[in-house]
Order: C-alpha cells, then sequence, then structure tokens
C-alpha cells in the first residue's frame, strides 16, 4: 500500500511538471505571437531549452547517480557537430527543416551516448572521483579533436583529414567543419518549439527513470554501493546506463544549441561552459530537477534582463547567484519543503477519512 502511494505520488508529480512547462510554453509562445518580448529575450529562448536540457542530463549524473562530471560540455560538442554534419549532408534528401533537426537530434544523442560508453566503461567500474577527472579531460581533449578535424562534403560524400585541408572537393563542394574556424554558414534550424519539446522528451524520459526500478536501484548504489553489491545489484551496469542516459541528452542538447546559431566553434563547448551547467544544478539542488530547471532559465536570461544596467549588472548577478546559494542552504528551503510535504499527508489524510467514513 505505501509503494503505491508512493507510485501514485510521484505519477502526480510528473503529470504537474509536464502541465507547467506546457503551461509555460503557452505562455511564451503567446508574448511571441503578439510581440511582446524583446528581440534579445526572443534569441535566448532555444539557448535557454538547450541549457535546462543540460541541467536535466547532468543532474541525472551528479544528482541521482551522485558522480561528478566535469566535462558535460564534451558531450555537447559531440552531438553539436555530429548534428551540423548531419543536417549539411540531408539538405538535399530531406528539404523539410524540422525532420532534418529531428534526425540530427537524434544522431547527436546516439554519437554523445557512444562517447559516453568510451568514457564510462573503463571509469565508472572504479571508486573515487575518477570520472571527475577523465570527464574534464575527455571534454578538453574533444575541443581539441574538433580544433583539428576537418570535413568537407561533395557529390562522391563525405571527406575527412585531421592533417589540413589535403582532400579536394570538386567545385560543388562545401566544406563543412574547418578546424579550428569550425563551422560557418550554418542553416539555422533549431526554433522554440523544438526546444519545448525536447525538455518534454528530457523530463519523460528522466523522471520516469527515476521512479522506476532501474532509477530506484541507481539511488540505492549512489546510497550505498557496498549494501548494493551484497543485495546483487549489477553497480557498473546501473551506472552506466544513467551515465550514457545523461551523455545522449547533452548530445540532443548540443545540437538543438548549435542550429541556433550561423557559426559555430569548439570554445562553445569549454571547460567554463561545463562549470556554468554545474552551476545550474548545484543552484537547484542535487538530485532536484525541478531546481535545475528553474536555475538554468532564470541564469540564461538574467544577464540579458540585466544587460540595460551596464557596469552594474555584473555584480547583481553575483549577488543573485550568492542569494540563491543562501536559500538552497538554508533552513528555509528545507522548511517550505517540510511545510509542502506535511499539507500533502493532511490531504490525503483527510481523504482517506472521507473514504472510511
Amino acid at each position: 500500500m505505501k509503494q503505491f502511494k508512493q507510485l501514485l505520488t510521484a505519477r502526480r508529480d510528473s503529470v504537474t511538471a509536464f502541465g507547467i512547462v506546457i503551461i509555460a510554453f503557452l505562455i511564451v509562445q503567446g508574448m511571441i505571437l503578439t510581440d511582446n518580448i524583446s528581440s534579445s529575450l526572443n534569441g535566448q529562448l532555444v539557448p535557454i531549452c538547450a541549457y535546462v536540457v543540460m541541467a536535466i542530463s547532468l543532474n541525472l549524473t551528479v544528482g541521482i547517480l551522485g558522480e561528478l562530471s566535469l566535462g558535460h560540455a564534451g558531450f555537447m560538442s559531440v552531438g553539436a557537430f555530429a548534428g551540423i554534419v548531419v543536417t549539411t549532408s540531408l539538405a538535399d534528401a530531406i528539404p523539410f527543416g524540422p525532420l532534418r533537426l529531428a534526425i540530427a537530434m537524434v544522431i547527436g544523442a546516439v554519437c554523445a551516448a557512444l562517447a559516453g560508453v568510451i568514457v564510462g566503461i573503463p571509469v565508472l567500474r572504479l571508486k573515487g572521483d575518477y570520472l571527475a577527472i577523465v570527464t574534464l579531460a575527455f571534454g578538453e581533449i574533444i575541443k581539441n579533436i574538433i580544433n583539428v578535424l576537418y570535413i568537407g562534403l561533395d557529390e562522391k560524400g563525405l571527406h575527412f583529414s585531421l592533417l589540413n585541408q589535403s582532400f579536394e572537393l570538386s567545385e560543388n563542394g562545401k566544406m563543412i567543419i574547418n578546424g579550428p574556424m569550425g563551422v560557418s554558414g550554418v542553416t539555422k534550424l533549431s526554433s522554440f518549439t523544438a526546444g519545448f519539446v525536447l525538455i518534454l522528451i528530457t523530463l519523460f524520459l528522466v523522471l520516469n527513470l527515476i521512479h522506476s526500478r532501474t532509477g530506484r536501484a541507481v539511488m540505492a548504489v549512489r546510497d550505498n554501493r557496498i549494501a548494493a553489491e551484497s543485495i546483487g545489484i549489477p553497480v557498473t551496469r546501473y551506472r552506466l546506463l544513467a551515465f550514457v542516459i545523461s551523455a545522449a541528452l547533452a548530445g540532443a542538447a548540443g545540437t538543438l544549441y548549435a542550429m541556433n546559431f550561423s557559426t559555430v566553434t569548439a570554445t562553445k563547448f569549454d571547460f567554463n561552459t561545463s562549470i556554468l551547467i554545474l552551476v545550474f544544478v548545484v543552484l537547484g539542488g542535487l538530485g532536484n530537477i525541478w531546481g535545475s530547471i528553474i536555475a538554468a532559465a532564470l541564469l540564461t536570461v538574467l544577464p540579458e534582463l540585466l544587460r540595460s544596467m551596464n557596469d552594474y549588472r555584473m555584480l547583481i548577478y553575483a549577488i543573485l547567484l550568492i542569494a540563491m546559494m543562501i536559500f538552497n542552504n538554508s533552513g528555509l528551503k528545507k522548511r517550505l519543503l517540510e511545510k509542502r510535504a506535511a499539507a500533502r499527508a493532511e490531504k490525503a489524510e483527510a481523504k482517506h477519512g472521507k473514504e472510511a467514513a
């Protein structure tokens, strides 16, 4: 009976989460249609969606799995450049932009997931903070590889080189990735609607994973690895599953993010980006998916909202960050959550009393 109530509460929370995201989308979409949104804020909508997905995916690794990752932007860059290559290659075969973007996000997610498998298999077998060190190195390695990567496309197909533009493209050929110059002339396919759909898919996958038997096993490993091993939970398999899903979602977010700009370079996905995403997760609360969404949205849009304050912009931004950290670590947040839980319990008890009567 207790497990049934927990399942019912989890489902209700999931429905509430989807409902609030949909309402937020409709409000913003209404502002766009009625031209009640500034051009600068409108330009931030797709990055906000991408960062929300990144924050949720990293929270799966840091909050749910309990492992620190310092190179999450590396998986984002894998998905970004894989998505650009796919959309450019399919431009003639699939002229419909949204379909091409969807295919690119799937392939970007698959490529990032493969990178997650390569990183995770040797590291997640070990105990300690090795994942943080390896993911940090992975992010830098990926950035350096992209800086020496040249990919071109012509009638003969794709051409690759890690040295220079040694391959000769035909007259109708096109350079896709041009080493340290990155990619230029990208057709912008991303939209706020596409970002909204990706957020819904991400929430569906992550919330269902958390509330499933697999999710409970992952959290059991996080809380006490020795106890989890003693009852027969395959620790490495569950840890790898959560990590790969996290990497795949980061890859899809990378594709969405990259297809919003005409020029993309590897420097957009550097160590600072990984730390920024980690800040979203920490400020939102480890394991708190809702907190990650709110922190990512607020901290992405705040610099734009404060742009008119010129010299005081970053000072106000820093003060707000400190205030969020104090609130997150203070007893006020705990008391608010306890009050919410008590109200739910009282409501459930009253309902049960009426049914018994």
